[in-house]
């Protein structure tokens, strides 16, 4: 027989309130949104099953993230990690020349909506969603990726992380420790500790749709920093630094009208849902680019360090938006 039906009332009032707090805990686990929604689904499902012995000897949110931790390391058994193409090589030197067929065969991280996330969350994980940590993260083994995010973000005490894990709290500690000296090799130091900081962003993102929609280089080149970096998962190119971001950019930016922008949000960072418009007229979903605004103080001229740029059509459901627009 199955669960009296006041249980599972009671359930899902209980533990629905965490799931996209879950979400985005998966997420960092795992790098991919379409992995991170079929965890927290199999952790939900593990829950119920185990609900009846919960019995309140934890809280119900610790309960759920331990749940979602030990899916998400049973999941990462195996896999490789989901990078993006900054971090398989250095940047490419022929910006003019014809990008390389994609690369189909890695899983490319994914940019996760804001959307999808409660904005407490986004504030609580005081940055942790940002791009360059989360493909930061890729780079550590699994248990110490998962001590790094308890630690950071719910903020779990090393006690609470060795139970988890079933370790003991010196070995926790030593893993952070390990984690962010990795860490400190794999990707900037300002990348990693960084608050993110909305104020300007929607001028930014503004000013960004307004070049290209016009297809104005002059003022795109005005909001790029010195050493700007642009990717485009699931091609391998990237280039680094204004002169060679712009001299990709500037043949392949079409003339007025030919680009429709929409402003939206992820990894809690400004982006732009990007509609290219075809010989019928009508514009068809492209790309996500992701910008990542400089740091107040910085030495350069603009105010944009990096465009992650997604070309995945795909993702235009994720943030709710129609595949074109008439």
């Amino acid at each position: 027989m199955g669960a009296p039906t006041s249980d599972r009332d009671e359930f899902v009032r209980l533990t629905d309130p965490y799931r996209r707090e879950l979400l985005a805990h998966c997420y960092r686990m795992l790098g991919s949104v379409d992995d991170a929604e079929d965890l927290v689904q199999e952790t939900y499902l593990r829950a119920w099953r185990a609900y009846g012995g919960h019995e309140g000897r934890a809280s119900l949110r610790t309960w759920l993230h331990r749940i979602a931790t030990n899916t998400c390391l049973t999941a990462l058994e195996g896999r490789g990690r989901r990078p993006l193409p900054s971090g398989l090589g250095g940047p490419g030197e022929t910006p003019e020349e014809p990008l390389r067929a994609p690369a189909t065969d890695v899983p490319w991280l994914q940019p996760l909506p804001d959307a999808l996330v409660d904005p407490a969350t986004v504030v609580a994980a005081r940055g942790s969603l940002r791009l360059a940590l989360v493909a930061a993260l890729q780079h550590l083994p699994a248990r110490q990726r998962a001590v790094l995010i308890l630690r950071d973000a719910p903020a779990w005490r090393a006690a609470e992380v060795a139970a988890l894990l079933g370790t003991s709290t010196a070995a926790v500690k030593s893993s952070l420790q390990r984690a962010r000296a990795r860490l400190d090799e794999v990707a900037p130091e300002e990348d990693l500790v960084t608050e993110p900081d909305r104020t300007g962003d929607r001028a930014l993102v503004d000013r960004y749709v307004a070049a290209f929609e016009r297809a104005d280089m002059d003022a795109l080149l005005g909001l790029l920093r010195d050493g700007v970096e642009l990717e485009m998962p699931p091609h391998l190119e990237w280039f680094s630094g204004r002169k060679d971001v712009m001299r990709f950019l500037e043949p392949r930016v079409r003339g007025e009208g030919a680009m429709r922008m929409l402003p939206v949000r992820a990894n809690g960072q400004p982006a732009v849902a990007v509609f290219e418009r075809g010989a019928d007229r009508v514009h068809r979903a492209d790309s996500v680019h992701v910008l990542t605004p400089a740091r107040p103080g910085d030495a350069g001229t603009g105010e944009i360090s990096r465009i992650t740029v997604f070309l995945d059509p795909e993702l235009f459901a994720r943030f709710g938006l129609p595949r074109m627009l008439s």
